[in-house]
C-alpha cells in the first residue's frame, strides 16, 4: 500500500516539476508546450495517466507485442509517448501542443519520477533501519 501510494506522489511532483520546467523555459506571451489550468489539473492528469497504462496499455501490448518484439521493446516506448499525448487532449486542464512535447514530456516524466520514487524510498529505508538500531 505505500508504495503505492509513493508512486502517486512522486507522479504528481514529476508532473509539476515538468511543467514547472516548460513554464521558465517559455518566450513571455506564449504557451508552453506542456502546461496546466490548475493544480488540480495535475492531479486529474496523473489519474487519467494511471487509468490509461493500468486499462489501454496492455490491451494495446497484447496486440502489438510482435511489433514489440521485433523492435526491440521500442513500440513500447512509442505507446508511452502516445498516451502522453492523448492523456494531454483530452481535455481536463493538462495540455500537450505536440508530438516533440509528448516524447519529452514522457522521458522526462520516467526519469523524474523515478528519481522522485527512489529518494522517497532510500529515506523510508534509512527511517526503518534507524529504528531497528
Amino acid at each position: 500500500m505505500r508504495n503505492w501510494f509513493l508512486r502517486w506522489i512522486s507522479n504528481i511532483l514529476a508532473l509539476l516539476v515538468i511543467v514547472g520546467a516548460y513554464q521558465l523555459t517559455s518566450t513571455s506571451g506564449s504557451r508552453p508546450g506542456i502546461w496546466v489550468e490548475s493544480p488540480l489539473a495535475v492531479v486529474i492528469a496523473v489519474v487519467a495517466l494511471a487509468l490509461a497504462n493500468s486499462a489501454i496499455r496492455p490491451i494495446i501490448m497484447f496486440f502489438a507485442w510482435p511489433i514489440n518484439c521485433l523492435t526491440f521493446g521500442l513500440f513500447s516506448f512509442v505507446l508511452n509517448v502516445l498516451l502522453f499525448l492523448m492523456v494531454g487532449n483530452l481535455g481536463f486542464g493538462f495540455h500537450v501542443t505536440n508530438p516533440l512535447h509528448a516524447v519529452i514530456g514522457s522521458v522526462a516524466m520516467g526519469i523524474v519520477s523515478g528519481v522522485i520514487t527512489s529518494m522517497l524510498r532510500e529515506g523510508g529505508e534509512k527511517k526503518r533501519r534507524d529504528r531497528r538500531d
